[in-house]
């Protein structure tokens, strides 16, 4: 296939090509102590909230190595992550407030969230920091059993929490939301809806959540007839996004309507409508159109759908459109 016409990469995605989880390998208690004391082994840091730690001036993680990890943090469990370049990395999680912000000065570092750092980290550190995120939010959120109530312990390298009751002993396991994410398309326009809190101006593709029992598909036909009345018929996957925010997966797809009739059927949405490629790079040039920020999957659809349409490229109308503005102020 012509490589023009793929998606480019979500952000926080592709760690595959860079990391290996080594699940096999969790459940090796001693086998993961030995990496964790290991020289080559990184740490990265969390706190409470699920902001990490960057290097003051640079965007860029301050790793711990197993030295800094064992003077500042040697009290907390690290979770394995997996390997990358060869080397261990794991994941500290500092829930105490005092203490998260003490490792500031103590390390030099600042602190930042993932919406933040996934617009300036290189790929690879921002798709770790997503992987990090997300499972320390599960480890977080996940302390009792949902079946007889009682505490649950970390097993297998942070990826796992067993009961402690042994009359239960049920293991729980990381929870993933699947969300959808779609942009439908009729005749050369596309669907675009905003929520009553965005900015002026924002317009995003159409998204919810996937119900018990439904196809990825049907629920992006029954999230779409929800939310903006329009009746969907094909659809077809684009690509998908971690998005640990807490806790979901954004799968993305490409639909076709039926017919466009709009008709807003609950409160979710202020206003939704259709979009020609024209529209929105005027909008974009008279400041009438914001589209949704380029670390969203949303974003990826709509870029792409420009330049598969329209030979356009979202990435420089938008800072174009920018650069106008600010010389627009200036003057």
């Amino acid at each position: 296939m012509d490589s023009t016409l793929l998606p480019r990469p979500n952000t926080f995605a592709g760690l595959s090509l860079i990391l290996d989880r080594v699940a096999e390998r969790r459940d090796e208690t001693v086998w993961v102590n030995a990496q964790s004391a290991s020289a080559d082994a990184r740490y990265i840091l969390l706190d409470g909230l699920g902001e990490t730690y960057l290097q003051h001036g640079r965007e860029a993680l301050r790793w711990l190595d197993a030295r800094e990890r064992e003077d500042l943090l040697g009290d907390l469990k690290a979770s394995l992550l997996g390997f990358a370049d060869e080397r261990p990395h794991f994941m500290l999680s500092v829930d105490d407030g005092d203490r998260a912000a003490a490792l500031e000065t103590q390390l030099g570092a600042r602190r930042v969230g993932l919406r933040e750092a996934g617009l300036s980290l290189p790929a690879d550190e921002a798709g770790l920091f997503a992987y990090a995120k997300g499972l320390a939010h599960w480890q977080r959120e996940t302390q009792f059993c949902a079946r007889c109530g009682a505490p649950l312990v970390l097993v297998a390298a942070g990826h796992r929490a067993q009961c402690t009751n042994t009359g239960c002993g049920r293991l729980h396991f990381p929870r993933t939301d699947a969300a959808i994410i779609v942009l439908v398309e009729h005749e050369g326009a596309c669907l675009l809806g905003r929520q009553a809190g965005w900015p002026e101006g924002r317009y995003s593709t159409l998204a919810g959540f996937v119900e018990p029992g439904e196809a990825l598909e049907d629920a992006v036909r029954r999230e779409v007839a929800e939310e903006s009345g329009v009746v969907v018929g094909d659809v077809h996957y684009h690509s998908s996004q971690p998005w640990p925010l807490p806790a979901s997966l954004m799968v993305g797809f490409f639909a076709k309507a039926i017919s466009p009739t709009i008709r807003l059927r609950d409160d979710e949405l202020e206003d939704a409508r259709w979009f020609t490629p024209q529209q929105i790079v005027d909008g974009l040039a008279d400041g009438s159109f914001l589209p949704s920020p380029p670390l969203s999957v949303s974003y990826r659809l709509l870029s792409h759908w420009l330049h598969l349409r329209a030979g356009l490229d979202l990435d420089t109308l938008s800072e174009e459109a920018r650069r106008a503005r600010k010389t627009t102020a200036q003057h």
